[in-house]
């Protein structure tokens, strides 16, 4: 038979098309063409796999070789497609007799001796192939990441002629069995080991419970950093699906041959924290949010079901920050490019920090900054991007002897750990999703009428004082879901006007900038 067809994945954000690798041998001149938008990686496939052949003890043939990867509007690029070419020229040439090929699908790289290396992107194929039946034939070095799969459809193996005597019948190519459980990983740091900031504290609480955006406002060395690195300690665990959706997105930028390195990538299989990003600020715009010719998750998708932490919040460009505000909203980031378009999600929680003024300080004994230079500093942040956190919070300095007398004490009443506040994290979490099915952060506007509703004084009550700040529509909704949040963190079903004013005392920056205006006035 000169004709042969091998099915394989091709990698486009975290969805994965079928490719069907078509291979025709027929008379003439010595030679194999590649057709159907190869990029670069996949063109140089021709001499990783006449090596492997060759070196595999097989011959290969010295014909026209068409390869097509099919369809041909689908843009190809990786080693991935090294294995079923190979497989496809093997079958089509008579030296692999075998009508088990169309039951799998096969990626892999092929390395000169015909060792097979591990390639990106490998849970989509996964999670695609299982839904059309098929079973996957990978590299044993994305065994680990497989783990997350429901269901045991994938099978791994190390080399070429491995996978050929498996289809040959004459051998046994290792199943991937699922993990049976992600423990919960002990957080690098604790709640307890931040000295006062109480409010801080409960602050970083309701929005860990309600999955909230937060501002931390202050001058240097009061803690914002820490206290920010201290969220993820306070989330539930990851989920089987939510491990399986951070390991997806992680596995299309990360090589799996660093998982034995100690480095990020599809070992996140084993991930048992939420993802903590945290870009310096001179990040670019693709950096944050993905590019690339065939589009790549930026930071706030590999944050996805995590926390993106931004430290010296002005300090990023204006661009930048502003790419944000539609996966701040949807939970998903499009990337349109000339050849692809691709959405990958984006459902983060945003962790921001930076200083009241270009100094680091308030006005006063640090600062005599005027009015007018502060203003321009914090304008480097516009009004609806700021309107996207439902928290803002300042972050004091201690007052003076408390380092002091922490220091001398011997015996003192311990702070509250990162374990304790993460229970009632969780049993709000829990009340949240009962009722909504999502975390008071993500309600629509219909919803937020459905299950925020005030009573007519407290209406009235929150509406003049959005009036006297001069809020949107937009913060009425956020103060609402914020008040829910404390709502369901004292097991309450109704929200209360303590509730209300707990959550105003959150708008630090708004009532920040009220008064810069008035002291220009």
């Amino acid at each position: 038979m000169s004709l042969s067809v091998v099915n394989t994945r091709a990698s486009l954000g975290v969805v994965a098309p079928r490719v069907s690798i078509e291979v025709h041998i027929s008379n003439g001149l010595p030679a194999l063409t590649l057709v159907g938008l190869p990029e670069t990686t996949v063109k140089e496939a021709r001499d990783r796999v006449r090596s492997a052949l060759i070196n595999c003890g097989f011959t290969f043939p010295p014909k026209r070789i068409t390869v097509n990867l099919a369809p041909a509007d689908l843009p190809k690029e990786g080693g991935r497609y090294d294995l079923p070419i190979a497989l496809a020229i093997l079958a089509a040439s008579e030296q692999l007799i075998t009508d088990r090929l169309g039951e799998y699908e096969f990626i892999g790289e092929l390395g000169l001796s015909g060792a097979l290396r591990g390639v990106n992107g490998a849970i989509p194929s996964a999670i695609a192939a299982q839904r059309e039946g098929r079973r996957l034939i990978l590299p044993v070095d994305n065994q680990r990441e497989m783990t997350l799969l429901a269901q045991n459809t994938v099978w791994v193996a190390d080399h070429l002629l491995q996978v050929c005597a498996f289809l040959q019948g004459e051998g046994e190519l290792q199943e991937v069995e699922r993990a049976a459980e992600l423990l919960p990983e002990p957080p690098s740091g604790d709640l307890s080991d931040i000295i006062g900031q109480e409010q801080s504290k409960r602050a970083l609480e309701i929005a860990a419970a309600g999955g909230h955006n937060l501002l931390l406002l202050g001058p240097p060395g009061t803690g914002k950093t820490m206290l920010a690195s201290r969220l993820p300690g306070i989330l539930p665990p990851l989920t089987q699906q939510e491990a399986l959706e951070t390991a997806a997105i992680a596995s299309l930028v990360y090589s799996p041959d660093k998982q034995n390195e100690g480095q990020p990538g599809p070992q996140l299989a084993y991930l048992r924290r939420r993802p903590f990003r945290a870009p310096h600020h001179s990040i670019s715009l693709n950096a944050l949010v993905g590019g690339g010719s065939i589009p790549r998750p930026g930071e706030i998708s590999l944050a996805h079901n995590g926390v993106l932490f931004l430290d010296e919040l002005p300090e990023f460009e204006r661009k930048v920050l502003d790419a944000l505000r539609q996966p701040m909203e949807s939970g998903e980031i499009t990337i349109s490019r000339t050849r692809a378009k691709v959405d990958f999600p984006a459902r983060m929680q945003l962790i921001a920090a930076m200083n009241p003024s270009p100094t680091g300080h308030y006005q006063g004994q640090h600062n005599r900054t005027p009015p007018q230079q502060i203003l321009r500093y914090l304008s480097r942040l516009s009004g609806p991007f700021l309107d996207r956190f439902d928290l803002s919070l300042e972050v004091p300095m201690l007052p003076p002897g408390l380092l002091s007398r922490q220091h001398q004490q011997v015996t003192h009443i311990a702070e509250e750990s990162s374990e304790q506040v993460r229970g009632r994290v969780i049993a709000a979490r829990e009340i949240q999703l009962s009722r909504a099915g999502k975390l008071n952060a993500h309600l629509s506007s219909r919803e937020v009428q459905q299950f925020c509703k005030l009573s007519r004084e407290d209406a009235e009550f929150l509406e003049s004082v959005l009036q006297k700040l001069g809020l949107s529509v937009r913060a009425w909704h956020r103060i609402l879901k914020v008040a829910r949040t404390l709502a369901d963190l004292n097991h309450q079903s109704t929200i209360e006007k303590a509730h209300i004013s707990e959550a105003l005392s959150y708008r630090c920056m708004d009532r920040l900038l009220l008064t810069l205006h008035k002291n220009l006035a």
